[in-house]
């Protein structure tokens, strides 16, 4: 049995070669009744100053965004994107996903060493445990 994506997956990314990467290994579960919606959370430091400024981190997403769509327009899917800002980058993508009522958030897991997931919080890891709606792991490509 295959695996297909019909209804809205909502897709998070976190860089421009993340976005890429993970749009590439999600076109192959698209259906005509897809939706993506692309997102990037824009992690707000809570009262403490930001690392950059809004607009830089905006632009930034802008860059993601283009480089997913890049991939995507080769699926059947429609694409829409959303720039999101919360204190808890996993918290905010579920607390989307649950506004838009999607069908499920896909993701592609990020490597990293385990002194790196130990003190980034294992975004992964948390998407798994504490979702509040379907979630799918892509493969790598």
């Amino acid at each position: 049995m295959t695996l297909s994506l019909s209804g809205t997956v909502l897709l998070p990314v976190a860089d421009p070669d993340d976005a890429e990467e993970t749009a590439e290994s999600l076109v192959p579960y698209l259906e005509e009744t897809s939706s993506v919606v692309v997102v990037n959370v824009i992690e707000k430091a809570g009262g403490a100053p930001d690392k950059a400024s809004v607009e830089q981190r905006e632009a930034y997403a802008e860059e993601m965004f283009e480089r997913a769509e890049s991939v995507l327009t080769s699926s059947p899917a429609t694409v829409e994107t959303a720039v999101l800002f919360g204190t808890d980058v996993v918290d905010r993508i579920f607390d989307e996903a649950e506004d838009r009522g999607v069908d499920v958030v896909a993701f592609s897991p990020r490597e990293g060493n385990r002194l790196t997931e130990l003190l980034t919080g294992d975004v992964a890891r948390r998407m798994v445990k504490e979702a509040s709606v379907p979630v799918v792991a892509l493969p790598h490509r």
